[in-house]
């Protein structure tokens, strides 16, 4: 069997497709991803087969969205129709892997537009990996406004519906409209991050790990120094070691940091937050449930778009606070975070959800439901 996989040039949306694409290459299957050109260099470092669909991608829009005068349904329609303007630039090359490639199934993450659009109009099975509690109708709105025109020369009068969704959240997270997805057990794929030595060792004191994604960064969100280092000048008072896991060139271009911060750079997730005690981070998936499956407590600081479900799942679950952009200043981040180690309350709870994620059908047994769908 041929399986197809599409994703937006984005680490927090690729990386979760990796462990499927992985488990239904180990039964034999042939696995291609399919992503836009400047991303192919990040998704070639998973091992699998990865080729080019479309010019580079341009998220022009993302950064200039969060501010005041938006409302988060706002944001989320105009988020929306960025990954809509991706899609319809890919459009075209991504029609013509198909047809040449012929695969059975596509899996698309849920905000790569062209892989559904293409499955459906070659008539073959397609199945979305949704990221985030959020529904995020907004994003189907928005990038159904900017593929109308695609939509109507193909014969289709709105953005198709997939035959399944699979979904990694634990049940006792979601949100109604999550009704019929299929659970899959959420494993957590890094990239090619060595992991640190002391990652594998004991620890003479608490350890916090600050985190801020990928995409935040990237976006060269202004002021975003000026939030985190005095955060971590006022967590150094806490007798913690801090580790910040962040670009390496993201860290480098940082003023010096505290001595408390043992290292700033990139660090495989799943290995360093098992070896710390608590995580504070942005609210993406990938690092929430990285945390959860860990069992580790959180303070979530969500800035857009899912992390502020994500972080309202969180604490839902009892296993950590979230703090909004206005309470996001260093004295009151490092009240949470005394409140957060002392209280075991927290880590139970997330100990608890770590069962119900471990718990859930493997990848290797969501790729036979996947050759089940493709029939």
């Amino acid at each position: 069997m041929r399986i197809l996989f599409t994703t937006a040039a984005l680490s927090g949306h690729f990386f979760p497709l990796v462990p499927l694409a992985w488990a239904c290459r180990t039964l034999g299957h042939d696995i291609l991803i399919a992503t836009t050109a400047d991303f192919v260099p990040t998704a070639l470092r998973s091992g699998l087969a990865v080729t080019a669909c479309g010019p580079r991608a341009d998220f022009t829009g993302f950064a200039d969205n969060r501010s005041v005068t938006h409302s988060p349904a706002e944001q989320r329609y105009a988020h929306g129709r960025v990954f809509g303007r991706i899609a319809a630039r890919n459009l075209a090359d991504l029609t013509c892997l198909v047809d040449g490639w012929r695969p059975d199934l596509v899996v698309s993450e849920r905000a790569e537009f062209a892989g559904p659009i293409v499955a459906a109009a070659r008539e073959l099975p397609g199945v979305e990996l949704q990221w985030g509690v959020a529904e995020l109708e907004e994003y189907r709105l928005g990038a159904g406004a900017e593929l109308d025109p695609d939509l109507t020369r193909l014969g289709l009068d709105r953005l198709p519906d997939p035959v399944q969704v699979l979904n990694p959240w634990p049940p006792s997270l979601r949100l109604s409209h999550t009704v019929g997805h299929q659970s899959m057990r959420f494993v957590p794929y890094n990239g090619d991050a060595r992991v640190p030595e002391w990652a594998l060792g004991p620890r003479e004191r608490p350890r916090i790990c600050l985190t801020l994604g990928t995409l935040l960064p990237r976006l060269g969100v202004e002021g975003l120094p000026e939030v985190v280092l005095p955060i971590l000048d006022s967590l150094a008072r806490l007798d913690v070691e801090l580790v910040v896991a962040v670009d390496d060139e993201v860290a480098e271009a940082w003023p010096p940091l505290p001595r408390a911060v043992r290292q700033a750079g990139r660090m495989p997730l799943s290995e360093v937050l098992t070896a710390c005690d608590l995580a504070i981070h942005h609210g993406g998936q990938g690092t929430a449930l990285t945390a959860l499956e860990a069992g580790r407590p959180q303070l979530v600081l969500p800035q857009f778009d899912d992390q502020l479900d994500n972080a309202d799942a969180v604490v839902k679950a009892g296993a950590g606070l979230r703090l909004a952009s206005h309470e996001m200043n260093p004295p009151t981040v490092a009240r949470c975070c005394r409140e957060l180690l002392h209280a075991s309350t927290f880590g139970d709870a997330a100990a608890n959800i770590a069962d119900e994620i471990a718990a859930q059908p493997s990848p290797a047994e969501i790729g036979h439901l996947l050759e089940r769908l493709a029939g």
